[in-house]
């Protein structure tokens, strides 16, 4: 592929200044998700680090009996695996793809190898970790505060950011994983979007039919964490 059009897929990879970039794309890989794909395990430690094109990743923190939640969303805007270059490595949370796509993915040494330079990828990854950070401190907040349905507009909301459709396909199973719900929860609420006449809703088929109607009902954490990203990365859902 041509790297000027492969350098315009992900917002990171857009952002690195020319020299960065010619040092990076010898060692791009490309790589596909499918649905359910799990990337990382809690206390893995990665070997490479992904970047989305057109595929979502949910974050998950899981407890011992077994249940989970989602404490973020990556997608073209994005990688997965900032524990390599934070210094800890591994982390708690595991990496599960939410929306089948396409990626890249970098080996971790390539990229340790160029953020111990301290140059232009160093600060443009920790700007966006930071973003990434107020995204998971937003959840936990929503979680505990607002109601079902509100959580689940703003999982759409967000999902919807990072593709280029209006649509999106997972099973009941996920959606119940990724709000920590059980699944009678996640049918509860869809049906009551559906109803308002926001989405329409079908085996785990959503279609988004007014996003507007969408943004009202959501509660204020969707835009915060969108003026969030929109101030750290700006542009960042232009690639």
């Amino acid at each position: 592929m041509d790297t000027r059009i492969l350098k315009e897929q992900n917002w990171l990879f857009k952002s690195l200044p020319m020299a960065e970039w010619e040092r990076l794309t010898p060692h791009i890989q490309a790589f596909d998700m499918p649905l359910g794909l799990v990337l990382s395990e809690s206390g893995d430690k990665m070997s490479h680090l992904y970047f989305p094109t057109t595929a979502i990743v949910s974050l998950l923190y899981g407890l011992e009996n077994g249940s989970s939640a989602e404490i973020a969303v990556v997608g073209n805007e994005g990688c997965v695996g900032i524990s390599l270059f934070m210094g800890g490595q591994s982390t708690l949370s595991s990496a599960v793809v939410q929306s089948a796509g396409k990626s890249y993915r970098i080996n971790a040494q390539v990229i340790m190898s160029e953020f111990d330079k301290a140059g232009a990828l160093m600060h443009l990854f920790l700007r966006y970790t930071q973003a990434l950070i107020t995204q998971m401190s937003q959840t936990a907040v929503c979680n505990r505060h607002h109601t079902l349905d509100q959580q689940f507009c703003r999982w759409l909301l967000l999902s919807l950011d990072r593709l280029t459709s209006n649509e999106l396909v997972m099973t009941q199973e996920l959606i119940a994983n990724m709000l920590g719900v059980r699944r009678e929860g996640v049918t509860e609420a869809a049906l009551k979007v559906q109803k308002a006449g926001l989405i329409s809703y079908a085996r785990g088929h959503i279609k988004i039919i007014d996003r507007p109607g969408l943004e009202r009902r959501t509660c204020e954490c969707y835009q915060v964490v969108k003026t969030e990203y929109d101030r750290l990365l700006p542009d960042k859902f232009a690639v």
